[in-house]
């Protein structure tokens, strides 16, 4: 297949959801996790769980980069936020996520200079435009992004500029991928592995969970027919007992990945434990800048008070981050917790699992895209 319509074709979906229900009829339950927030809204988008058979069980996990950061990362952005001379720059998505007692939007709206960009690159030309104040960008993502920070760094270096700073709230994905299965909340027979992140770190990363942990592994595609046709690999997999990491992704996933970003990378961050919301601290899932451009890193340069972090008693944003709990479990899902008032992240992210059950739960499969 060439063209997107053809990977979004309704009879192509319906064959393969016809291969998963011949494949799993009389077996056990499987449950089947995807840890992308694209996957997340494209299983929502289009309906998918509704083309899967019942014993197949498909969870969200911590996917989403924006959902997995901290109350007290997001409280250090905020603390940024009323120093002076400051401009934060910053994605979209962080600005109206919640932290304990603000967020970017409400402190933008008292008077504080936050600006929304689209690349690190837009960040920069802040900076070079404005030499009297101090441009912090605010660094969250999985490994598709931070190679954009870490270029940033390099070009600022290169540039000589003076007052451009990063807050690095990366996370790495294999290493929360190995704190989930070594947990006994849930229980996961197989991952849908996320494909933007494996473009640049290759699939070899991922070559533990089967060996130490006998869990199938497939890299996924974000259209209904790669997300279908991954599960129908994941299923086979399980339901023949040999566990290995298949790539359905091959259009844009290598093994290698791509060695330049990786280089990136590593010549500019280094792995450091990190908190996930909801699962704590993770060792080595983390990226933190390394001391020889410890000139960028904000942290490390401006001396910053922050409140005691506290998060709201209801929100189960961390369980439904782990697989342990779905948004309509919450409390205040569709109550006090909408889209335009949200409580948790998974809330407020285009990729959180709370906002993508809001916003297509009534939705069988997307009718523009029937084909």
């Amino acid at each position: 297949m060439k063209y997107i319509d053809e990977f979004r074709n309704r009879k192509f979906c319906e064959a393969l959801s016809k291969k998963i229900r011949e494949e799993v009829y009389g077996e056990k339950r499987m449950t089947l996790m995807e840890v992308c927030g694209t996957h997340t809204m494209a299983i929502a988008r289009y309906g998918l769980k509704n083309l899967l058979p019942e014993n197949i069980r498909l969870l969200s996990g911590p996917g989403c980069p924006v959902c997995v950061t901290p109350n007290p990362d997001i409280d250090k952005a905020i603390g940024f936020c009323r120093l002076k001379n400051i401009i934060i720059t910053t994605f979209g998505d962080m600005m109206r996520v919640p932290g304990s007692s603000s967020s970017l939007q409400r402190e933008k709206a008292d008077g504080a200079d936050v600006r929304i960009v689209y690349s690190p690159n837009d960040a920069i030309k802040i900076a070079i435009a404005n030499p009297e104040k101090r441009v912090i960008f605010l660094g969250v993502g999985f490994e598709t992004t931070a190679p954009t920070v870490a270029a940033s760094i390099k070009d600022a270096r290169e540039e000589g500029l003076k007052n451009y700073f990063v807050i690095s709230m990366h996370k790495v994905m294999p290493p929360a991928l190995k704190a989930l299965v070594k947990g006994e909340e849930v229980k996961v027979d197989g991952f849908l592995l996320p494909g933007h992140v494996t473009t640049i770190t290759g699939t070899e990363v991922y070559n533990f969970i089967p060996r130490n942990y006998g869990i199938a592994c497939v890299v996924a595609g974000f259209e209904p027919v790669d997300i279908l046709q991954a599960a129908l690999m994941l299923v086979r997999q399980i339901k023949n007992k040999k566990p290995l990491v298949e790539n359905q992704y091959t259009r844009t996933v290598t093994k290698e990945g791509n060695p330049y970003a990786k280089k990136l990378l590593n010549d500019i961050f280094k792995q450091t434990d990190a908190e996930w919301r909801g699962i704590g601290i993770i060792p080595k899932s983390g990226l933190c800048i390394r001391e020889e451009f410890a000139d960028f890193d904000a942290e490390k340069t401006f001396e910053l008070k922050i409140e005691e972090s506290k998060e709201h008693p209801d929100c189960i944003c961390g369980e439904i981050l782990k697989g342990v709990k779905e948004p309509i479990d919450c409390p205040l899902f569709d109550t006090i917790c909408t889209p335009e008032n949200p409580v948790g992240a998974c809330m407020v992210s285009s990729e959180g699992t709370c906002s993508a059950y809001y916003k297509y739960r009534s939705y069988d499969i997307d009718e523009d895209n029937r084909g």
